[in-house]
C-alpha cells in the first residue's frame, strides 16, 4: 500500500477527511454549496483550521441551509461575528448570505449540482499525478466555473478556491497514483 497524499495529516481529523471524504464524488446540491462556502472561508488560512471548526460552522449557519441563510441580514452577521466557533470575517459572512441567494437562483433554474457537474460532463476527471508538484492550483475549468459563479452573484470563488472545491467534491480525482485512496475514488466515478 502506498503513502497518502502529502498534504494529509498528521492530525487524525485531517487523515480521516483525506481517507473518507476528499475526492469522493458528491452530487447533493446543498452539500456542494456547503463545501464551496467552506472553501471560501478557507482562503488565506489552512484547511485544518476549517476542518476543526466545521461543526461550529454547521451550527452557526443552521446546517448550511441556503434557503434559511438567504433570508438573513445584519442581525445574523452581527451574531456570527461574535461566534468563536467560526472564522469571524465580515466579508466572508456577508458573502455567504449573498451566495445563498445566488444558490437559490441556480437551484431553481437547473439545480446547483447539475450546474456544477455539467462542466465535467457529469463524470469526475481522473488525474494521474505521481507527485504533489504536478497538481495544479487551478485549471481552465476551475477558471470558467469561477467566472460563471461570479456572473451568477457568488463571491469568494476564485479559480484556486474553485479548484480546491472540485478536488474536495470529487469533480476531479487528485489523489496521487501512489495513494491508497486513488483507485477506490476512481472506482466510485465508474459506478
Amino acid at each position: 500500500m502506498g503513502e497518502r497524499c502529502g498534504w494529509a495529516g498528521p492530525e487524525q481529523i485531517y487523515l480521516d477527511y483525506h481517507d473518507t471524504e476528499w475526492g469522493v464524488p458528491d452530487y447533493d446540491s446543498r452539500a456542494l454549496w456547503e463545501k464551496l462556502i467552506l472553501d471560501g472561508f478557507q482562503a488565506g488560512l489552512s484547511w485544518i483550521t476549517i476542518l476543526k471548526k466545521r461543526e461550529g460552522f454547521r451550527q452557526a449557519f443552521q446546517g448550511f441551509d441556503p434557503n434559511v441563510i438567504a433570508e438573513w441580514g445584519e442581525a445574523e452577521v452581527t451574531r456570527l461575528l461574535a461566534d468563536p466557533g467560526i472564522i469571524r470575517h465580515r466579508g466572508k459572512i456577508e458573502a455567504t448570505i449573498t451566495n445563498a441567494r445566488a444558490w437559490q437562483r441556480i437551484e431553481a433554474q437547473q439545480g446547483f449540482s447539475t450546474f456544477l457537474w455539467d462542466y465535467v460532463g457529469g463524470t469526475p476527471i481522473q488525474n494521474r499525478w505521481s507527485s504533489m508538484s504536478q497538481v495544479p492550483a487551478s485549471t481552465e475549468i476551475s477558471a470558467q466555473i469561477s467566472k460563471d459563479l461570479k456572473k451568477a452573484g457568488f463571491k469568494f470563488c476564485g479559480p484556486t478556491i474553485v479548484y480546491a472545491f472540485m478536488q474536495a467534491v470529487g469533480m476531479v480525482n487528485d489523489h496521487l497514483i501512489g495513494c491508497p485512496c486513488h483507485e477506490p475514488v476512481a472506482r466510485l466515478s465508474r459506478q
